[in-house]
């Protein structure tokens, strides 16, 4: 396994704000465990993220990212039908600006450098949620 937690790639520095605060409510998460879709939508109802949407492969994150346009997406590895990693590699060909968040317990160092260099904008390695809000703030600031 991969030790570290997180992993980011540089990400632009303009932001987009609104009255001076950074505008990202909607969410989707991708994960084929209902179990793991429940426990970060509860993660994130805390931070305060309350439009959050739910799809259990890949195929169907990308078919709701091309609906809703969500401003953040959680995509996990290892999803039947289309994984997270090629779900990503069509995201960022629909929205080279997505902000996606690889979040799987699958952290090699391969799996992540896969995802980074696919247009990932962060990598957590399930479980461990301990660095979420500091991804999810950055990821604010920068929209």
């Amino acid at each position: 396994m991969f030790n570290e937690e997180l992993i980011e790639k540089p990400i632009d520095e303009t932001a987009n704000h609104e009255n001076g605060q950074a505008v990202m409510k909607k969410v989707l998460i991708a994960d084929d465990s209902r179990f793991m879709r429940s426990w970060l939508t509860r993660i994130l109802k805390q931070y305060g993220y309350h439009d959050i949407y739910e799809a259990i492969d890949g195929g169907e994150a990308i078919k709701q990212y091309k609906q809703i346009r969500p401003d953040v997406v959680f995509l996990d590895i290892t999803m039947p039908r289309i994984g997270g990693l090629a779900a990503l590699e069509e995201i960022i060909a629909i929205d080279p600006m997505a902000k996606v968040i690889m979040c799987s317990a699958m952290s090699t160092e391969s799996n992540v450098v896969e995802a980074i260099k696919l247009g990932a904008s962060y990598f957590v390695a399930k479980p461990n949620f301990e660095q979420l809000e500091s991804v999810l703030k950055k990821i604010e600031s920068n929209s």
